[in-house]
């Protein structure tokens, strides 16, 4: 049975996210405390493969994932898909009935749950304190363990359901469009279902002694009609004013276009790494 990590602790995103992907067949899930465990796990063959979340529609880019997947040689990308964030308001509601919003006063949640969930708790809850923790379900663990009155949680319905807490408030996310991009990570090539969209991820270092590179890079992929869906700079961490560029492209590496733009990048002194060429799916309720 493949085992599958992901950014824990149970009843995150991640594992609702993982569970969806991986619905057709048996696997095994494996939450871990960091994503760099994650990342650990399926280097070392602990897990087959590992589920990272790279980029939010609120919030952008997670950098600290991107740099992971740029530090870590040798585990390839092997597929995509997008999957909705939907936050819910978790706590205990009133033994008698009545408003389960009335008397809260402190919100514990990741800083960025609560950040997409900003008009409701303004709305609502404009007296609450926040308190920020590392995940969703951490939170969700803390008001389950807490005996404070007036506690609450933001997370999923997964979350709620595993710590036995009640939903006081459904989808109080402001946005309906708050999607999250994950990328799974894994030595092995991955027999899923078909898509037609097929993305390519690579790393570009720019020459030092090359004005005009990164116009030159972006000329490759333009006179080939090649499409860009991201570009991104990061850091080498190596010396100041040293990035890499993290590109992904719309495009499956097995095609003749696509070779020959990397060729033509290289040519200029370019170093280039593929990340990996993948399927790319879409969210399907």
């Amino acid at each position: 049975m493949k085992r599958i990590a992901f950014l824990g602790p149970w009843g995150t995103v991640s594992e609702e996210s993982a569970r969806y992907f991986f619905r057709d067949g048996e696997y095994e899930f494996a939450a871990y405390a960091l994503m760099a465990d994650v990342f650990a796990a399926t280097a070392s063959g602990q897990a087959d493969f590992g589920v990272v979340p790279i980029e939010n529609t609120i919030e952008g880019s997670v950098k600290q994932h991107i740099d992971l997947l740029c530090e870590e040689p040798g585990i390839p990308l092997q597929a995509e898909w997008t999957y909705p964030s939907v936050q819910n308001l978790i706590g205990r509601k009133p033994p008698g009935g009545g408003d389960p919003l009335e008397g809260l006063r402190k919100i514990v949640s990741k800083d960025v749950a609560i950040a997409q969930c900003q008009h409701f708790l303004r709305s609502r809850l404009p007296h609450a304190e926040f308190e920020y923790v590392s995940s969703t379900a951490e939170g969700v663990r803390i008001v389950r363990d807490s005996q404070e009155p007036g506690i609450a949680a933001i997370g999923t319905k997964l979350s709620a359901e595993l710590y036995g807490l009640d939903l006081l408030a459904e989808n109080i996310t402001d946005h309906d469009n708050n999607f999250t991009r994950f990328v799974l990570i894994g030595r092995q090539k991955l027999d899923v279902r078909h898509t037609d969209r097929q993305k390519t991820t690579i790393l570009v270092t720019l020459p030092e002694d090359y004005p005009g590179a990164l116009h030159q890079v972006l000329s490759a992929f333009a006179w080939r009609r090649i499409n860009l869906s991201k570009i991104e700079s990061r850091p080498t961490k190596k010396k100041l004013g040293s990035y890499y560029f993290y590109i992904d492209i719309e495009m499956s590496l097995d095609t003749v276009l696509l070779p020959n733009a990397l060729q033509e990048i290289e040519a200029i002194g370019c170093h280039v790494r593929i990340l990996g060429s993948y399927p790319s799916f879409s969210y399907d309720a």
